[in-house]
């Protein structure tokens, strides 16, 4: 149900990040009445949101209709976006606008001349509103193909008050301290974390915030663009890190075939849930919207976070991501889909999912007083001063063939690493072999 993605502020230490972003359905809507431009034309849009996320964007959508007069219709292509959207191009049904998760992704799509460069207008837009960053990664060989309308925080780990003060324990500010507290709170009866092993985006979140503090920036980004191997001594070492947790059956709810079988809303629910079974989850700002809006918790009082600690003498980590637009070259309605793109790069667009919650924008230009919330105000502000801080995801930046899809690459390897995390160095072969045949395919 929930994207996760990436991009990380270098240089933003303590963020006070809690977010709602989850998502539901929404089918064709029809605007109200009045001289509009578009009447009579439909706009598919297709993206991996769902459940609360893809409701709360369908309000942006249905401000959309009301605004120019077309229709829109929502599809959700779950995780596999690249080889969902492919068929359909292949199959003469492309959507018109697809709201893509990855960077690489993009670059897949823009290199297979897939994608239109957006508009004078749109860009003009980001020009104005949004850090040079955001127009780089929606860039392909020097066009703007994408707009980033949506972004998320990845570098905060949820709690339960209770379950802490229960143990005894406070916020951790190193890993080490992280995994000694969670002893702690696992001493008292409940386990200290749940995982969410189900979905392998979650996996490769954990990793990327080991990766990023103990490798340090300048290697993360050279690993991001396969310029260092995966079989590089740092890669070891942090996946050693992270076995640290993944063999620690006192740490992870349900042990490792627990979390192999507890998926993304399961891993909130073990916590927030009517019965918790852990005091902890890692995941990004998200997290706050399942508690919230399926669990009824308060943020901030039933549920809060603490930044993702240090490792290994590094800096906290703070990694996030984006959601860009993209019209494609096949959809069949150019004119409504650039009409799209162009109201989604105002902050009047931004504002609507920002009051209804589950949203960070980068633009800006919107106005932070549009968020409903203290914490999601504050995260907001951070992000946007961040400026050229803002670096992506590392699994985001991958062909999606390692680095976005289920069931393969280095989503399912980090599944195995956490069935059997006996060998890092193993692994770590593995993953360059994945990636290696991904990035020359």
């Amino acid at each position: 149900m929930m994207r996760r993605r990436t991009t990380l502020l270098t240089g933003c230490t303590a963020l006070v990040l809690a977010l709602g972003t989850t998502a539901c359905g929404g089918g064709p809507v029809t605007a109200g009445g009045g001289d509009k431009a578009l009447s009579g034309q439909t706009v598919t849009v297709a993206g991996v949101w769902s459940g609360t996320e893809q409701k709360n964007f369908q309000k942006v959508l249905d401000a959309f209709s009301e605004k120019t007069g077309a229709k829109t219709q929502f599809v959700s292509t779950g995780d596999n976006v690249s080889t969902v959207v492919g068929s359909k191009i292949e199959g003469g049904n492309a959507p018109d606008v697809v709201m893509v998760p990855q960077v690489g992704v993009l670059q897949q799509f823009a290199r297979k001349g897939w994608l239109k460069p957006l508009s004078p207008k749109t860009e003009q837009s980001v020009d104005a509103g949004y850090a040079p960053v955001w127009k780089k990664y929606g860039s392909v060989d020097g066009k703007l193909y994408g707009l980033y309308f949506k972004a998320a925080h990845k570098s905060t780990v949820w709690y339960s008050p209770d379950a802490l003060a229960q143990a005894g324990v406070k916020p951790p500010k190193t890993y080490e301290e992280m995994l000694k507290a969670g002893r702690t709170v696992s001493d008292s009866g409940l386990a200290a974390f749940s995982v969410a092993g189900q979905d392998g985006w979650t996996l490769t979140d954990w990793f990327e915030n080991i990766y990023l503090s103990q490798a340090g920036p300048e290697k993360y980004d050279a690993l991001a663009a396969h310029k260092l191997k995966w079989t590089d001594a740092s890669v070891v070492e942090a996946l050693g890190t992270l076995g640290k947790l993944f063999k620690d059956k006192q740490l992870i709810a349900g042990g490792q075939k627990g979390a192999l079988n507890t998926d993304f809303p399961g891993s909130v629910e073990k916590v927030f849930g009517p019965k918790p079974q852990a005091g902890m989850v890692y995941e990004g700002d998200f997290v706050a919207g399942v508690a919230k809006d399926q669990f009824g918790k308060t943020i901030g009082e039933d549920a809060n976070f603490f930044p993702f600690p240090a490792v290994g003498g590094g800096k906290a980590p703070v990694v996030s991501g984006g959601d860009a637009a993209v019209v494609l070259k096949d959809g069949k309605n150019q004119k409504a889909a650039t009409a799209l793109l162009e109201y989604l790069a105002t902050p009047e667009a931004a504002a609507v999912w920002a009051e209804a919650g589950g949203f960070l924008s980068p633009n800006k230009k919107l106005d932070l007083a549009s968020y409903g919330d203290d914490v999601t105000r504050a995260t907001a502000e951070s992000l946007v001063q961040a400026g050229d801080s803002v670096r992506f995801d590392m699994s985001d930046q991958a062909p999606a063939a390692f680095g976005g899809t289920k069931g393969a690459g280095e989503w399912k390897l980090l599944q195995d690493f956490l069935r059997d995390p006996s060998d890092p160095k193993g692994t770590a072969a593995k993953l360059e072999a994945a990636a290696a045949k991904a990035y020359q395919g």
